[in-house]
């Protein structure tokens, strides 16, 4: 309990640190790795059933040549890679929206720097502190959550891709 408190203690220190554009770039963060876990999930359970389901609609088929065949191939492969892509492209968006609030953090502390600058005369380097934590903190916060993101984006990709083929590869005309 003491452990969770401590923790929690920190996490408050730095949101100060940075300024409330940490919190959005903390959601942000949650929403973004909890699709990614999503994603990691289906492709480790469900993916292999849906993938084996519509192979076996395929192999169900006696005709496999004719234009009306290739169709139903081809929309059998868009279903399936649909749902093999589900929520990528908002996981890309989400990746590219981080820093782009980490800069919004910089222009929210850099007016804090300017409005102390205008107080004081400009002169007090410690007052000014404060606004310069406010503006490099989230542009940090930022950064690191669209880096972490994007490790984990290649390597989903990377699995959709292979699968999409894979799929592809197995749904054969010939019999």
């Amino acid at each position: 309990m003491q452990f969770i408190t401590e923790a929690l203690g920190v996490v408050l220190d730095f949101v100060d640190m940075g300024g409330p554009v940490l919190l959005l770039i903390g959601g942000l963060l949650f929403l973004m790795w909890s699709l990614i876990f999503e994603r990691v999930f289906y492709f480790a359970t469900d993916l292999r059933n849906d993938m084996n389901v519509v192979i076996a609609e395929w192999d169900s088929r006696t005709e496999r040549h004719s234009w009306y065949a290739r169709r139903i191939r081809e929309a059998l492969i868009s279903e399936a890679v649909i749902k093999i892509n589900q929520n990528m492209a908002l996981i890309k968006t989400l990746i590219a929206l981080a820093p782009m609030l980490g800069l919004l953090g910089t222009v929210t502390g850099m007016i804090e720097v300017f409005h102390v600058m205008a107080v004081t005369g400009g002169g007090d380097p410690k007052s000014m502190a404060g606004g310069v934590s406010k503006a490099t903190v989230p542009t940090m916060a930022g950064m690191v959550a669209a880096l972490s993101g994007v490790f984990a984006q290649a390597y989903l990709v990377r699995i959709v891709e292979r699968e999409s083929s894979l799929l592809e590869d197995h749904l054969t005309s010939d019999k």
